[in-house]
């Protein structure tokens, strides 16, 4: 199979390097300043084994590749709200023999979050789920780095929303021979709302970079007991820790570097954040249920205002940061939340930073 990488940022960019170097065949998509580095000079890769750079042919778009193949797999490793447009523009793309991509080929959303795979629906009938248990960073055009060891990566793969078939069975047959660990399982989502509960975190840590100390972390266990309870309220299943923590272990030990995507975001100056999909299913999955998420709903707000400002990542003082939070929950505890009190705080809050 062919693995076409459509995101070739820190996921896909370190799944499709493993897979190349594996000996399998790749394509990396890529636009802008990424794509002219990856062309003009090859991806430059870093592991803890040290930096390599890899010619691996890299498109911008489907044109480039023309018809694709019967055995092309599209690896979706685009942040979940670029991930409309991204499947739009592949899943019209003919395929030898007959049909389009969207009709034919698998897609696999390699990201954070649980929204992707429901997008692609819409535009694909064969989607697969995977949860990304991968430390890796992209912050500078034609670089990636991957810094798990021994193991790149463990992803845990299943057809959405809850099958296995061949397909995916050869996919983590590929993936494993390329320094991945790659479990199949039915239920995939359990998985990624367990790996959601870790990524509610990415918020504090793009917004008051570095992120440490007993306050900090109470913070943390507050926004997660609020996922946790939104996801007990809609009967929605996810992996526990002592589960994760046998299906993980010291496979994939972090060498540092980075703090998270929603951080490289903020460094790279997008525009944008996943914060919508991350903090923002819990703020979602609330309002469906009846269920009060002050500190996500801070802490999405916070995010996606500091990304569509292009503020520096990590420039909000953890003090300002924890004095929020502490507003939002006396907020509820007074009887005074509606859902926007707190946000329209925080947007008044930032005028200083």
């Amino acid at each position: 199979m062919r693995y076409i990488i459509i995101g070739a940022g820190a996921i896909g960019g370190s799944i499709g390097a493993r897979l190349a170097e594996a000996g399998h065949e790749v394509v990396l998509v890529a636009r802008g300043a990424h794509y002219t580095a990856l062309k003009s000079g090859g991806l430059r890769f870093r592991t803890p084994d040290g930096e390599r750079t890899l010619r691996v042919p890299v498109v911008e778009g489907p044109d480039e590749l023309g018809e694709l193949r019967a055995d092309d797999v599209l690896v979706l490793a685009v942040k979940t709200q670029d991930s409309g447009a991204a499947l739009d523009t592949w899943g019209s793309v003919p395929v030898t023999g007959g049909g389009t991509a969207g009709e034919r080929l698998p897609v696999v959303c390699v990201q954070n979050g649980v929204e992707g795979q429901r997008i692609a629906l819409r535009h694909f009938r064969r989607v697969y789920g995977a949860c990304v248990w991968l430390p890796a960073t992209f912050v500078e055009p034609g670089v990636v780095s991957a810094l798990g060891a021994p193991l790149t990566g463990v992803l845990h793969l299943g057809r959405h929303p809850d099958r296995v078939d061949d397909t995916v069975r050869r996919i983590a047959a590929d993936l494993e021979t390329a320094r991945f660990e790659a479990p199949v399982v039915p239920d995939v989502a359990r998985w990624q709302y367990a790996k959601l509960l870790g990524n509610l975190a990415n918020a504090i840590n793009a917004l008051s970079w570095p992120v440490a100390g007993q306050e900090a972390w109470r913070l943390y266990a507050q926004v997660r007991a609020e996922g946790e309870s939104v996801l007990r309220t809609a009967g929605i299943p996810y992996a526990d820790t002592e589960e994760q923590q046998q299906a993980y272990g010291d496979k994939v030990r972090w060498s540092g570097g980075g703090a998270g995507s929603s951080w490289q975001s903020l460094t790279r100056g997008t525009g944008t954040i996943e914060a919508d999909y991350l903090n923002g299913e819990i703020v979602l999955l609330g309002r469906l249920h009846g269920v009060p998420t002050p500190l996500n709903e801070l802490l999405q707000r916070l995010a996606t205002t500091f990304a569509r400002e292009r503020r520096p990542a990590g420039s909000l003082p953890l003090t300002e940061l924890l004095r929020l939070a502490d507003a939002a929950v006396a907020a509820v505890a007074d009887g005074r939340y509606a859902g926007v009190e707190a946000d329209h705080a925080a947007g008044s809050s930032l005028q200083g930073w």
